[in-house]
């Protein structure tokens, strides 16, 4: 088949822009043929090259001592003793989950997994954050609907534990809905692997599936912006095969022991372009493919669709040549293709051969480390306006509002559908804060968390940044988990607009303060942009995942409240109210400012909470709804009443960070009290547990009755 002529149509299609393509024929000196700029196409787009992105995230802190690995390479690897890491990233699939939600979601689940297992980790546990638009939107329930069930059916099928996870909604995402997921596995320390290529003349191997034509162009897609022509896009999204993924996992964890592995390499966005130029440009190498001995399971494929097709379950590994038979075995074995596809070479070239042709000859450090850089035009946002006065209610009158509803109701809808207890280490399951894993075989548990409030970011990115990182520290103090690090999902709308790239960079300030505070360093991450439908952008959503280690079982805090418990705050609260649930659910009104963080105060609490844990039988950090949407949930979980004594309503329901609900017995309050004085932290006395009413104030209602609201609202309204 002749390969079209390039045209600026063809080029524009492609995601090049005038400048880009001019830089282009600068590197060749000639024109590029149709498969050379579908190669520029998918190196050079933001979501591979992070060209918007790369001058910010360079600011982030990314080390410290137990940090092995930071960003760069598949996923991050942290250090938790006695020769042990855990190896973890989060991503985004928002793009293919909105054209085709099922296999959309699936396939991110299996991307990331992928990521770990590439590293040389078995994954344990999985989590997933979850963006939809309006609930009375057309196709909410329908996204809701085909997402949750393609994270399910592929993590279920492949066997992995979800443990954590948030789902919202919001006008701002019914155009775009966002599916970030986040994988995280277990390695020994000193037997991690790593994507450069080494050594000239050594064998380029492909493992996995066959190549066919689905997702050819996904990663151009996922940097493109969406319109009315949004149907015309579904080809571009991957279809996925989790019992061939289990496959590939246990084949790659093998083949990783038999010492045949130099360099492996994920086939994720760009598929066979992306996986061959990053193996190459980390290592100082060219690349030489043969597309002839890919694995095909279409007939006639180009060299354009292959080289840019995105199947799912494969991977490229550099090989030790006089390993190669032993290598084969192993995948022959697991009944999953082993094939040769090309070598290593010393110019700086990426050749691509097809038959007897030259579809490809371009410099390869080019299509990497040298794509474009942007250091685009931004704006502050600017100082929100004070918030305007907001109407006393009764305060069960507004606890009913916010657990009535989609964004605050319970969501076990949701992560019923997930396989929470698959290898048998779950410790604490989705629904009640941060998930917690055991280590197998060890005394050591791991603690992972997912958090944002967009809402905070629109308002302030800078303040909004800050809170993601804590609420996420927080969420693993309250479970007696020592924090380790951290990887991001950075989910922004077009950054062509200067106010949406002052969000970003407002929001990367943010993160950096508070993870250089806190010492949870970003070891991994993933930025998507354009997340835009006809020039309407989505809230800002940096997404936060957080993983903590819990030394030994008496460590971690998993009560519940019981009857006769004390209910203790810790930290000061001044009812902030701007940009608050409440104010969301009950008045419609998103304005004021978002709260201020003091990460002093965050780190002083949270060493207070762990240096104290043993005396404190259940912990919850609060946020969202403040002490009376947390007094509730403690409560409702523990299937006991709450007097809750304060009867102000910008005390019961303000959002000040820094702050944690503790139930505990009376002589542990006591000892807990004394302990504060001398700490330097604030901590008194909010009520206590008892009963089966809830009482906020001088206003109450049954538990019972609350509970079904709450156990009800997200199925009644989204489902």
């Amino acid at each position: 088949m002749q390969d079209p002529a390039i045209t600026p149509e063809i080029i524009e299609a492609h995601g090049i822009n005038a400048e880009e393509y001019a830089n282009i024929l600068r590197i060749l000196n000639r024109e590029p043929n149709f498969t050379e700029l579908g190669v520029f196409s998918a190196m050079w787009n933001e979501h591979c090259s992070y060209k918007s992105s790369k001058k910010w995230l360079r600011t982030l802190p990314t080390t410290g001592p137990q940090v092995i690995c930071g960003p760069g390479e598949n996923a991050g690897v942290v250090d938790i003793g006695d020769g042990q890491a855990v190896v973890f990233k989060m991503e985004s699939h928002n793009h293919p989950s909105y054209i085709e939600p099922y296999q959309g979601a699936a396939t991110g689940m299996g991307g990331i997994l992928r990521d770990v297992f590439t590293m040389g980790a078995r994954p344990i546990a999985a989590m997933n954050s979850l963006s939809f638009g309006a609930v009375d939107h057309p196709k909410t329930k329908q996204l809701v609907h085909g997402v949750v069930e393609g994270i399910g059916g592929y993590g279920n099928c492949f066997g992995v534990p979800t443990v954590g996870g948030e789902v919202r909604f919001h006008p701002a995402y019914s155009g775009n809905c966002l599916v970030n997921a986040f994988a995280a596995g277990l390695a020994d320390a000193d037997k991690i692997f790593y994507s450069a290529a080494s050594g000239v003349g050594m064998p380029v191997v492909y493992l996995g599936a066959k190549t066919g034509r689905d997702g050819v162009g996904g990663a151009t897609m996922a940097s493109a912006e969406f319109d009315e022509t949004i149907e015309e896009k579904r080809p571009t999204v991957q279809v996925g095969d989790p019992f061939t993924e289990k496959r590939l996992m246990e084949a790659t964890l093998e083949l990783m022991q038999t010492g045949a592995v130099i360099s492996i390499q994920d086939m994720g966005a760009a598929g066979l372009t992306c996986s061959a130029v990053e193996m190459g440009d980390k290592g100082g190498l060219g690349i030489k493919l043969q597309l002839d001995d890919v694995p095909q399971r279409e007939a006639h494929m180009s060299a354009y669709e292959m080289m840019l097709s995105e199947s799912q379950e494969r991977m490229l590994m550099v090989l030790r040549p006089e390993k190669e038979a032993e290598a084969r075995a192993v995948f022959d074995k697991w009944d999953l293709d082993f094939a040769i596809v090309g070598e290593t070479i010393p110019e700086d070239r990426f050749l691509i051969l097809h038959g007897n042709d030259v579809k490809a000859d371009l410099p390869l450090s080019q299509l990497s480390s040298s794509a474009p850089e942007y250091d685009r035009p931004w704006q502050p946002t600017p100082v929100a306006e004070p918030l305007a006065d907001v109407p006393s209610i009764d305060p069960i009158d507004g606890l009913k509002a916010l657990i009535g509803s989609s964004n605050y109701g319970a969501k076990q809808w949701v992560y019923e559908q997930y396989d929470t207890m698959v290898m048998a280490d779950t410790v604490r399951a989705p629904g009640l804060g941060a998930g917690i894993v055991r280590v197998h075989g060890t005394d050591k548990s791991l603690a992972f968390t997912s958090d944002v409030t967009p809402r905070y970011v629109m308002a302030n990115p800078v303040e909004g940044g800050k809170q993601a990182v804590a609420e996420a520290y927080r969420n693993l103090i309250a479970v007696g988990a020592t924090p380790l690090a951290t990887t991001d999902n950075l989910n922004f709308g077009n950054p062509e607009k200067p106010e949406i790239m002052g969000q970003f960079v407002g929001a990367i300030q943010g993160i950096g303060e508070a993870v250089a505070a806190l010492d949870v360093p970003i070891v991994s991450g993933n930025v998507s942009l354009y997340n835009e439908t006809d020039g309407q952008g989505i809230l800002p959503t940096p997404t936060i995942c957080a993983v903590g280690l819990i030394a030994k079982p008496e460590d971690a805090i998993t009560g519940t409240a019981r009857d006769g418990h004390i209910a203790l705050l810790l930290g000061e609260t001044e009812g902030h109210l701007g940009q608050s649930a409440l104010l969301a659910e009950v008045f419609n009104r998103e304005d004021g400012d978002a709260p201020h963080v003091d990460l002093v105060a965050e780190k002083r609490n949270g060493d207070f909470i762990r240096a104290n844990r043993a005396m404190i039988k259940a912990c919850t950090d609060l946020s969202d709804g403040g002490l009376a949407l947390v007094a509730f949930e403690m409560a409702e979980a523990g299937g006991v009443g709450v007097q809750i004594d304060e009867t102000d309503m910008a005390q019961l329901f303000g959002e000040d960070q820094a702050r944690y609900l503790i139930a505990c017995n009376f002589d542990e309050a006591e000892a807990l009290m004394v302990a504060a004085g001398q700490a330097g932290v604030t901590l008194h006395t909010a009520g206590h547990f008892t009963g089966n009413t809830v009482r906020l104030g001088h206003s109450e209602a049954p538990l019972d009755e609350l509970s079904v609201i709450y156990r009800s609202a997200f199925e009644n309204t989204v489902c």
